[in-house]
């Protein structure tokens, strides 16, 4: 597992205090309400929340222009995108035109062959196809050479994105982008859904009633919004808490049916249902098949259809799923094979015809296992393809865009990016840009965990769950509140779903409280009965045979007393050697064992007659005072390489195998011991030599 750092909020107590008693709220919430700022989480409605759409560049132009299209039943095309902030706007679009009586078809370039936003192939089918007038819906901003080409062959457009504009417009008729410099928009953080919705609210004119057009389009700007993790702030919060209460009783019967097959058709829906049930859902459609039948899905007007499109997009993600961890698999048997692609800065790891749709989510599982950004690789032949995720504070777009002359294609943002390159060049990429990390001089950024308040174990209860509806809807921006709870004994670990899942009891302050630990095996959480743990934990309502329930979620789990930053600090300095980067005096001397601690390891393995798990966990299960993370993980690589033990690195999982030792050992005698010495030596040389100047 990835170690992360606990950040633990600070809070004014006198303002919680004052929050507490005129609002009359639970002291947990209310400490969380001061902690995240009042204002910035409960502002007063104003009589409306939503801006003029004609303060955002070029509305005007693209409202005329669609409205003459309209009244001249021109053939419109609506140009969206694969994913489900794409889907959902080209949809809310396509059946707002409709409903206009427009001549309106849409089209959705299929990830495999066409990629994203517009291209000249698709240019010229829509031609073909008598379109005048393409509308782009989350793309069309770096389309340049698309809509020149669409304007030769007499076809307008209009482009509606939310992605940032390079120095040179495409030469549209009307580009409507809140990141456009000259944008009067206060606020500019839509999805692509939310800037097609501020489009239909400029089209409705100085009357529009956004009421009447959240009635009828709420449920899709809410998933699309939530979908494409854009901030749940300012009008998107407004966009979002409205398209929540309208989607339980949504009348599209595609939707609707899959609110049914998912379970979610009875009650009210999360932020957090929508961004784990219906969004990848939604998704699955354009990573494993077509995006199109996700649009026939929430534009269809027939059960039957849509009947048959729900089963089918939820096949699709099942299928994903497999895939999925088909490919995790995979990578994981190639770290096995080459641990020392786990030591780099950034993780690149690739295989043989991988599926392109799925490889950018195995590589956010690897981050979020090892903590480092990774590039999932796939090749075909000559050609390959990635997609990679990041950490925050590391921008993956610098780092790729750094190695672009060996590159086909790249495009992304600091979070997330992809690209093409031969499959030739794979090992210089990697090469290069661990060493664009490398030259930032700077550790690379550790996972943080934010933990909002810290509670007494006594003070769980429903109460608190409800207070923070004054929060919701939860997100990107404003994410579900986790609270922290100290100095806690595990009392009972119980496997669950089939060996898949963990219930998890722990006791403190006088009272026990259980907790669910989801998608963990009991090998995989490397705790035991009697272990005192902190806990980061999630709070959640639920119903269980007509009576309301508190789920407690473990998010995060680590040793009372246990130094994060020592153990995150120890791991890249053992990352460091092991890519033959040199050490100081003082780093090599935390990375030496001495023979004391080699015993105390050694005692502990031999014990229990092996070990399997994260080895963060078998740390305090050594005698005596802590060797520390490095010396630990040196004293397990000795033993490898004197033959003691077998070990095999498996993801973030070690297993330890005790060897019978032939004959007496020397651990001194090492090779790693004595480069670690050689580090040392030296360094105390410089340090010599230093003082005598």
């Amino acid at each position: 597992m990835s170690v992360k750092k606990w950040k633990i909020c600070r809070c004014d107590e006198s303002a919680a205090s004052q929050i507490q008693d005129e609002m009359n709220l639970p002291r947990s919430v209310a400490m969380l309400l001061a902690a995240r700022g009042l204002k910035n989480v409960l502002q007063e409605p104003s009589s409306s929340p939503f801006s003029d759409p004609f303060l955002l560049p070029d509305m005007q132009k693209a409202a005329d222009r669609i409205n003459r299209a309209l009244d001249g039943f021109e053939k419109i095309a609506v140009y969206g995108d694969y994913d489900a902030d794409g889907v959902t706007a080209t949809s809310m679009l396509y059946s707002y035109l409709e409903s206009c009586g427009g001549n309106v078809i849409y089209y959705i370039p299929e990830r495999e062959g066409e990629g994203y936003g517009l291209n000249l192939g698709a240019v010229d089918a829509l031609h073909a196809q008598g379109v005048n007038l393409i509308v782009t819906v989350d793309n069309g901003i770096s389309s340049v050479d698309e809509i020149t080409h669409a304007n030769q062959l007499g076809i307008d457009t209009v482009v509606t994105d939310h992605h940032h504009p390079g120095d040179v417009l495409p030469p549209a008729v009307a580009v409507v982008d809140p990141f456009r410099a000259d944008s009067h928009a206060p606020f500019d953080r839509f999805a692509g859904v939310g800037v097609a919705f501020k489009l239909i609210q400029a089209m409705e004119g100085p009357d529009c009633d956004v009421g009447t057009l959240l009635e009828n389009y709420g449920d899709l700007v809410a998933i699309g919004t939530i979908g494409d993790v854009v901030p749940l702030t300012g009008e998107n919060r407004a966009l979002v808490s409205a398209g929540l209460q309208y989607l339980p009783k949504t009348d599209r019967p595609g939707l609707r049916t899959l609110l049914e097959q998912t379970g979610l058709e009875n009650g009210e829906i999360s932020a957090g249902q929508v961004a784990f049930v219906l969004v990848p859902r939604i998704n699955a459609a354009g990573r494993m098949e077509s995006p199109s039948q996700a649009v026939r899905l929430l534009i269809s007007e027939s059960p039957e259809e849509a009947g048959f499109l729900a089963g089918k997009v939820c096949d699709d993600n099942e299928y994903r799923r497999s895939i999925e961890s088909e490919i995790l698999k995979k990578a994981e048997e190639s770290f096995r094979k080459n641990p020392s692609l786990l030591y780099d800065r950034v993780i690149v790891v690739d295989g043989q015809d991988w599926h392109h749709g799925v490889i950018g989510i195995v590589a956010s599982r690897i981050v979020d296992r090892f903590g480092k950004p990774c590039v999932v690789i796939s090749r075909t032949g000559d050609e390959a393809r990635g997609s990679g995720r990041s950490v925050e504070g590391f921008s993956l777009f610098d780092a790729i865009y750094a190695c672009r002359d060996l590159l086909t294609r790249f495009g992304g943002h600091p979070m997330a990016a992809g690209l093409s390159l031969p499959a030739d060049r794979i090992d210089e990429f990697r090469t290069r840009i661990n060493a664009f990390a490398a030259k930032t001089g700077q550790p690379m950024p550790v996972p943080v965990l934010t933990v909002d308040c810290l509670l007494n174990p006594r003070e769980l209860s429903l109460d608190i769950t409800r207070a923070m509806r004054l929060l919701e809807p939860f997100g990107t921006g404003n994410p579900e509140p986790v609270f922290g709870l100290k100095k806690m004994t595990i009392a009972d670990i119980t496997p669950v779903g089939g060996g898949k899942h963990l219930r998890v009891s722990v006791c403190g302050e006088g009272c026990t409280v259980r907790c669910m630990k989801f998608r963990t095996t009991l090998e995989e959480f490397g705790y035991r009965t009697g272990d005192q743990v902190d806990l980061a934990v999630t709070l959640q309502q639920r119903e269980y045979r007509g009576r309301d329930l508190l789920s407690i979620v473990i998010q995060d789990l680590k040793f009372s007393g246990m130094n994060s930053e020592g153990t995150i600090r120890a791991r890249e300095l053992y990352d460091r050697f092991h890519r033959g980067e040199s050490l100081s005096t003082r780093e090599a001397e935390w990375m030496l064992p001495k023979r004391a601690e080699f015993a105390g390891v050694y005692r502990v393995l031999r014990s229990e007659g092996g070990y399997s798990g994260a080895p963060e966990l078998l740390l305090p299960r050594v005698p005596g005072p802590s060797p520390g993370m490095g010396k630990l993980l040196t004293a397990l690589d000795v033993f490898e390489e004197r033959g003691l033990i077998h070990l095999e690195k498996s993801a973030d999982t070690y297993r330890v195998k005790m060897i019978p030792p032939k004959g007496k050992i020397n651990l001194m005698d090492s090779k790693i011991m004595r480069s670690l010495e050689s580090f040392q030596k030296a360094g105390e040389k410089i340090d010599v030599a230093s003082e005598n100047v």
